[in-house]
């Protein structure tokens, strides 16, 4: 979880101590700065990115409320005061939360907990697909990787050789190779791929598999170094 970059404005030093204290107990707060007064705040939002402030209302110079104001686009604000007739000023601010003091640490992470960053969530890793689904004779033919022995070009259409079965469909093999797992699958010719473990024997022209010779194409020699 990322930490939110916060800031103190507090005039008193006794209560930007205790809000000090309380910041430094939650995980996801990262406390970067205590000013005493709103024009030296400004500054340092001006150069650094912050994500929450907590803000008093009397401050020397500029008030919390006016200087409130002057920010086009404010991060998140948490008001912390002992006054509380400045509570509808602060929401039509919007405030994220009005804390009148003194408060106890329970308030202060109901607060804190309303500006708390959501966990990224990790997307659940795919499960690899073990088969696919080929147009064969106006049906869709579920075909498991792991039965395929090789596919053969067949001008417009790909015979795909399984250990149940042959089956013709309309696609190129290019088209075919592109749904097929790479690891598995290797074109060892212009027309043919070949399922790399089902390979029985080999040598620089021919590839055995199951009693069928299959050529290799003289520009794919390289390919049976990974077998």
């Amino acid at each position: 979880m990322s930490k939110l970059r916060c800031i103190i404005i507090e005039d008193e030093p006794l209560a930007a101590k205790v809000l000090s204290g309380y910041i430094q107990q939650v995980p996801f707060l990262d406390l970067q700065g205590i000013f005493k007064d709103a024009i030296y705040a400004s500054d340092y939002l001006r150069q650094h990115p912050t994500d929450l402030i907590f803000l008093d209302i009397h401050l020397p110079k500029l008030k919390g409320m006016a200087f409130l104001k002057t920010l086009l686009a404010p991060p998140a604000v948490i008001v912390t005061t002992a006054y509380h007739q400045y509570a509808v000023e602060g929401f039509a601010l919007n405030v994220t939360d009005y804390l009148l003091k003194p408060f106890g640490f329970e308030r202060f992470l109901v607060a804190v907990n309303k500006v708390k960053p959501s966990p990224v969530e990790k997307p659940a890793p795919e499960e690899p697909k073990e088969y696919l689904f080929l147009t064969v004779q106006k049906k869709k033919v579920k075909i498991l990787f792991a039965e395929i022995l090789y596919i053969e070009s067949q001008r417009e259409y790909v015979k795909i050789v399984t250990t149940k079965g042959e089956y013709l469909s309309k696609m190129g093999t290019q088209d075919i190779e592109a749904l097929l797992p790479p690891q598995a699958f290797q074109r060892i010719h212009r027309s043919f791929i070949i399922a790399t473990g089902k390979v029985d024997s080999y040598t620089a022209e021919v590839v055995e598999i199951q009693g069928m010779r299959i050529p290799v194409g003289r520009a794919y020699r390289e390919v049976l170094e990974r077998l």
